[in-house]
């Protein structure tokens, strides 16, 4: 969760004639799959996809990050570029110290799969991953799905002539422990 304090400001409605003070506001921010899910909901795309979203979306998107409170009604209009940049650099961190290194023997790039929410939904039922988990930051939320599907995938199996050869070693290193010619 991010908290940002939206600073006091004063400014002149010229439809109801009168001026308006805002106290500073501390707002509750989350990105998670739960905001996600409601951004895909009205603009019904995936929001994870690279494509780049309209400034009107990111907009939208940081009001479904908002958290139950009492706010005024136009909380959003009163952020700054230093809140912008706050929340900006909270969707993009990491939230994990796992890191992943890349699987040996793959040369190519993996399918770019477009991922929306239903999917990560799907990923989280398939992985046993509690429902209570939709709140975690998504990033943190999809590096434990990775996580997850790592350690749950199955050992590959030898070839059989790889097999052969650690048969060979192993034979050999008894022989050499025994002293013994087969």
């Amino acid at each position: 969760m991010l908290q940002i304090i939206i600073p006091m400001s004063e400014g002149f409605d010229e439809a109801k004639g009168e001026f308006l003070v805002t106290d500073s506001v501390t707002l509750r921010l989350e990105h998670s799959l739960v905001s996600a899910s409601k951004w895909e909901s009205k603009y019904e795309r995936s929001f994870l996809a690279d494509e780049k979203k309209t400034s009107e979306e990111v907009f939208d998107y940081i009001g479904m990050m908002i958290l139950p409170g009492d706010y005024p009604e136009n909380v959003l209009d009163h952020l700054t570029e230093e809140n912008i940049k706050a929340i900006t650099v909270y969707i993009d961190s990491k939230q994990s110290a796992t890191w992943f290194s890349e699987i040996p023997g793959t040369d190519k790039a993996p399918k770019k799969e477009i991922i929306t929410t239903e999917i990560i939904y799907y990923w989280m039922i398939a992985l046993n991953i509690p429902v209570e988990f939709e709140r975690w930051h998504l990033n943190r939320l999809l590096t434990l799905i990775k996580v997850c599907s790592i350690k749950n995938a199955p050992k590959e199996k030898m070839d059989r002539r790889q097999q052969a050869m650690n048969w060979r070693a192993v034979n050999a290193q008894r022989r050499a422990a025994t002293g013994s010619s087969g």
